[in-house]
This record gives structure tokens, sequence and C-alpha cells, in this order.
């Protein structure tokens, strides 16, 4: 499907965004793992999340939508069912990679898959670390899915990350609780840390200290009650196309401000941008909060490995914002682009490229200087989410509005966002 996206003249009102969708994956997840009832109120209502409910479903756990809110009936740690039939993940990296540290642990082989540029992206960071744990996985290429796996009995591990990835600490934390000692993972990058927060919500014992990560293989896990705060990524469009219209101003309630996923806010802040915290509260374990936002006149940045891993799914949206940015603005140190849904480094500098704007790609970043006219015309998603709301946010700001192809992809993980953004576009 294709979306064509008009200039506006200034974003106005207040919203709320749909429940975070990386915390919607593990609360399934652990949920599953758990004894009794998982119940995940303001749940992600994107396509990712619900391939890991199907993925779960096929291995015998049953979910049912009530009121906003997901219930999940856990089957335990050793509960799970075998399926004759192939795992589907979809697009969902997380699905696959998290799920594969729990396949790795059961009584039964399985095999995972997903859709066209999910089989694409690299899983030999997730089949190392669970191989040293005894897991036996077989990948295409020895790296890409489809994954085969033979469940059989783990073993703990002491593991040092080698990339910012949240997914590879996960899928080893996960398999870990079916490891009889303790696993110790050390995180340099400081990846995002949902899963360490909700573990001891269900009963783990997890201990954290000087970047050491310790679970202790547990008994048993117990379902929780659990409010998902709203999704800062999807939130991030929305503060964007704030800044870059004059004369806006937008209220965003109930987002999630973990500081693992926050680190646009703190480049907004070095750039200028003007957006004031209006209350900050704690919800089972994540920081959440409201803040305004208005127009702002942004400054360039040096963005390195320092901020990387807490703003790697906004770097193509912080591309768009450069383009009103006075000076130079450096991404570096952010290979880790390349292998997401789609080369993501090279999606948004050809993109930007299409609609007029002057930009240098690097091997692990970009370089743009501000401020440039966004002039408008045709660009491509490639079925990115990320990258087709990107554009859209260059599309508010352009001169001639943008022709987006391939946005169904945003249904991945906001399928509210075009609601949301013609309600406070004026």
């Amino acid at each position: 499907m294709n979306y064509f996206v008009k200039p506006g003249k200034k974003i106005y009102g207040e919203i709320e965004c749909a429940g975070d969708k990386s915390i919607s994956h593990r609360l399934a997840l652990l949920g599953a793992l758990a004894s009794g009832d998982t119940i995940i109120r303001n749940y992600c209502t994107g396509q990712d999340f619900q391939s890991t409910l199907h993925c779960l479903a096929q291995l015998g756990v049953q979910h049912e939508s009530s009121n906003n809110s997901i219930i999940v009936h856990g089957v335990g740690l050793h509960g799970l069912s075998a399926t004759n039939s192939v795992l589907d993940a979809g697009n969902s990296g997380t699905t696959i990679r998290l799920l594969t540290g729990i396949l790795a642990a059961q009584k039964f082989a399985s095999t995972i898959t997903g859709d066209d540029s999910l089989i694409q992206r690299p899983m030999k960071r997730i089949i190392e670390p669970l191989s040293l744990m005894g897991a036996q996985i077989e990948a295409r290429k020895n790296n890409f899915p489809p994954l085969s796996i033979r469940g059989t009995e783990l073993k703990p591990v002491s593991y040092i990350l080698p990339v910012g990835s949240a997914q590879v600490k996960s899928a080893i934390l996960l398999a870990a609780l079916y490891a009889k000692g303790v696993t110790k993972i050390y995180d340099p990058f400081n990846s995002r840390n949902h899963t360490e927060n909700l573990l001891p919500l269900f009963n783990a014992e997890l201990h954290t200290e000087n970047g050491w990560i310790s679970l202790q293989n547990p008994a048993t896990m117990k379902g929780i009650n659990y409010m998902v705060p709203g999704d800062f990524s999807s939130a991030a469009f929305f503060i964007s196309a704030a800044l870059l219209l004059n004369n806006s101003s937008l209220l965003i309630r109930n987002v999630g401000l973990n500081p693992t996923r926050t680190g646009l806010l703190k480049v907004l802040h070095s750039m200028g941008a003007v957006i004031p915290l209006i209350k900050e509260y704690d919800i089972g374990n994540e920081m959440t909060g409201d803040f305004s936002v208005s127009s702002s006149e942004l400054a360039s940045i040096t963005v390195d490995n320092t901020i990387v891993p807490s703003i790697i799914d906004e770097l193509p949206l912080l591309a768009v914002l450069a383009t009103k940015a006075h000076g130079l603005t450096i991404v570096k140190d952010a290979k880790e682009l390349r292998y997401k849904e789609t080369d993501r480094i090279k999606t948004i500098t050809d993109n930007l490229t299409a609609i007029g704007i002057q930009i240098n790609e690097l091997k692990d970043g970009f370089t743009l200087k501000g401020p440039q006219t966004i002039i408008g015309g045709t660009v491509d998603s490639y079925g990115d989410h990320r990258i087709a709301m990107a554009m859209a946010i260059a599309g508010i700001a352009s001169q001639e509005g943008i022709m987006i192809k391939n946005t169904e992809c945003i249904n991945i993980s906001n399928p509210q966002f075009f609601t949301i953004l013609n309600d406070i576009l004026q």
C-alpha cells in the first residue's frame, strides 16, 4: 500500500501511545513459562506481538483478549508442547531470538522461521552463546533462519556480550531459566534491560552489579498483572513532528522512560529541543511519565557508541531531524543498523537523497549538514516500519509532500500511527 503524506503547518494536541512492544513480547513469553495467568494491560497492538502470541499458541499456551488486556494462561517452565508445524515469527526478530532461547531447553525438536525480511537477519549472535550452554541449533548458512532446534539439557554460562543487543542478552536469560546453577552475562553496552526488570516480578532470582547480570535457575515462576507503559519508540515520531513544525505544542502521556531506551531524549535536549518532563512515576520496575513538546530550533550533534545502544531504533528518525539542525550531524558506531529489518543506514540515506537531502553514508552511520529543505518526492519503506514512519515525519515537514511505498509494514509496530498523526496535524 502506498500513502501520500501532505505538508503540515503545526502539531497540536494530546496523545497516549499504545503499549511498549519490547515489554509486551517479554511479558507474553515469561507469562507462558509461569504458573497461573499473566494479565498484560495496554499491550502492543502491532503484528510483531501477535507473532509471539501465535507461536506460543502453537506450543500449547492459550491466551484471550479482554478489555484492552491479554490474559496469557501460563503452563509453567516445563509445560510447553511439541508442534508438528513450523513456528512462524513473521517479521519479529524479538520473537525468533527470544523464543529460540526457550526452545533450546525443551524435550522436543522444533523449527522456527519468519518472513522474507526476517530470514535475512543474522542469528549466529544467539546461536554461539546458546551453543556454549549446550544448545543444538542448525541454521541456514550457519547464520540465518529457518532455525532447527533440538531441545536438550542446558548448563549455565558466563558470557560477555560482543554486540549491544538486548535480544541476545534476553535469549541467554530465557535459556538460563532451564540451566541448573547461575548464568552470568556482562553487558558493556548497557542495552535495553526490560527482561532484567521483569524477571524478578515473575519470582526469578536475578541480580545486577557493575554491568554483570546473574540469574539463578528458579524453582518456579508466578504469573503477574502488569500495565505496559506507552512505547517510547512510537512516541518518538510524534515528538519529532512537533519539533519540526513551527508553533507546535504536544502533550504525550504514559510513555516509558527507561534510561536504556530514551537516548533520543538526551540527544534532543543536547540539540536544543524543548521537552519538559511534567510527571514521572514507576510502573512495574519501568520509569514512566508525561511530557510536553514544543517546536524548537535544533543544533547539530555527534552520536557515537556512548549512546547508540539506547537510540538505535530512533537513528533513522534522527536523520530526518538533522535536516533542520544547524551544523554537521554525525552518527557513527551504529553498524548494528545494517542488521535490522533493512539495512537502515542505506535505506535512510537513499530515501533522504530521493527527497532532496544531501547526506553522506558511512560504513557505520552517516553525516548530514543542515539545515536543508526537504523538497518531497517518492520513497520506499522496503518493508521496514521505522523507515516508513520516519519518512512520514519528513513528509509533513516537506515542501511538496512525500509518497511512501509499502506502508502496510507500519502495522508491525504501530497500526494507529497515521490515525494519531492526522489527529494532531494541522
